[in-house]
């Protein structure tokens, strides 16, 4: 579900989060849009308002861990984390965790890949958000999901900033709840 569909509609907000972000065309290969947050991260306001909007939303959820999906769900988990009361628990890719690792493997388009997380980060009964910045197929999330299923977290729901409109991905994610802030910015919209 978009914000604008779940009582944001209108919020001024949205609009600078999503003017915010910055289009590079055919990065990192042809074809692709890729949607930069970094520019994102160099606006303290439209920052500001992404977290604030997730904190919003979740701040009475009763969620005890906010699980970062490497590398750019690591921009916004611990502040959501911090301001809801909850730990932060990193989704690492392989060989970057020092500790004793559960992995979980997912599809790309273009092959594979694996999430880790530290074994005994979460426990059983724990309610889990995701948080990411952006689902185009699902693959990362639902990996996500599983790792955190597998020790017995309550998986609450699946954020993100930016999604697409038809979000294909979301299929993907087991039942659970997608979040979304803002639809894919096109490269004619920005500058």
């Amino acid at each position: 579900m978009f914000a604008s569909e779940n009582g944001l509609k209108g919020d001024p907000r949205l609009q600078a989060i999503s003017e915010a972000i910055r289009v590079v065309p055919h990065f990192p290969k042809p074809g692709i849009m890729f949607q930069d947050i970094t520019t994102l991260l160099l606006d303290h306001k439209a920052f500001k308002h992404t977290v604030d909007i997730f904190v919003d939303r979740y701040r009475d959820m009763d969620i005890s861990v906010v699980a970062g999906v490497e590398a750019r769900g690591f921009m916004f988990g611990p502040a959501i984390a911090l301001a809801i009361g909850a730990k932060f628990v990193p989704l690492r890719k392989p060989r970057k965790l020092p500790g004793e690792v559960i992995s979980e493997a997912y599809e790309l388009e273009y092959g594979t890949d694996c999430l880790e997380m530290h074994v005994g980060a979460v426990q059983p009964g724990e309610r889990a958000l995701v948080i990411d910045d952006l689902i185009a197929t699902g693959g990362t999330l639902s990996a996500a999901i599983s790792l955190l299923e597998r020790v017995g977290a309550e998986v609450v729901e699946c954020a993100c900033v930016i999604g697409l409109p038809e979000v294909k991905g979301q299929c993907r994610l087991n039942g659970k709840p997608l979040y979304i802030l803002v639809e894919p910015r096109e490269l004619d919209n920005c500058c």
